[in-house]
């Protein structure tokens, strides 16, 4: 198998490579950014790209937004991700289309090697292969984005208001109505998310960052990240096998 390593850590990139030529695939390149990466691909057209997502120069989303590209130029080149964060405005995107060849793990939940071989040989030979994780953060993300779709525009100020720290008198006159009126609101706002991000708004956090209400980026695009907690458990050996894909990958 013909791999290219798309790693800015130069332990883990050597790491990878080593292993590859270990178990007798052929590291064709070894590359620390994105832009080096597509050129890389580019010229020895290989069978799978293993990618970070967060590379130089500013370490955000530049791996995955790399796979979105290397997708569209070259399709007969599988993609595997693997992170230890899931970005789940490009991975959406990433898996909002034909999803063969296509892989998403987190590093910290690779509990032994011969899954990663495992998953690569899968992926290159056209399976999907997802952590689960990655599919419970890209669903929940999916149904946040529909619960803000579906607040009124009223509910929309009083959720800003909330975010600000106001309380409810201090809401009401702010948009001339009734305390009695805010509550209606606010009880409309709390049960778009779970306890987390209400316990959030109430003691006058911002919200955790949703699609439609995150930071958007100069090239059009908006990210959401999420950061695995250090003690997540380790996938065993195997997990992977039989993970669906989603229901919004096409055949």
């Amino acid at each position: 198998m013909r791999v290219i390593v798309a790693e800015d850590s130069a332990l883990l990139r050597d790491g990878l490579v080593h292993l590859l030529q270990r178990r007798g695939h052929e590291a064709v390149a070894a590359v620390a950014d994105a832009h080096t990466l597509l050129a890389a691909v580019a010229e020895h057209q290989p069978d799978i790209a293993v990618i970070d997502v967060r590379m130089p120069p500013t370490h955000t989303d530049e791996g995955l937004r790399a796979a979105l590209t290397l997708r569209r130029d070259h399709p007969d080149v599988a993609v595997l991700v693997l992170s230890q964060y899931i970005e789940t405005r490009y991975a959406t995107r990433l898996l909002s289309g034909r999803c063969e060849g296509i892989g998403y793990l987190l590093k910290d939940r690779v509990a032994d090697v011969g899954d990663f071989l495992d998953a690569l040989t899968r992926v290159a030979g056209g399976a999907t292969v997802l952590d689960p994780e990655v599919i419970t953060q890209i669903l929940g993300a999916s149904r946040r984005v529909f619960a803000l779709e579906t607040l009124t525009a009223r509910e929309r100020q009083v959720l800003a208001l909330m975010a600000e720290g106001r309380s409810n008198s201090a809401i009401a006159a702010a948009l001339e109505v009734s305390p009695a009126s805010v509550e209606k609101y606010v009880t409309s706002v709390r049960g778009l998310d779970d306890a987390g991000d209400r316990a959030d708004v109430h003691r006058g956090r911002r919200p955790r960052p949703h699609r439609g209400d995150e930071h958007h980026r100069e090239d059009g695009g908006d990210r959401t990240s999420y950061q695995l907690p250090p003690h997540a458990a380790p996938l065993k050996r195997g997990r992977w096998r039989g993970t669906p894909a989603p229901a919004w990958c096409r055949p």
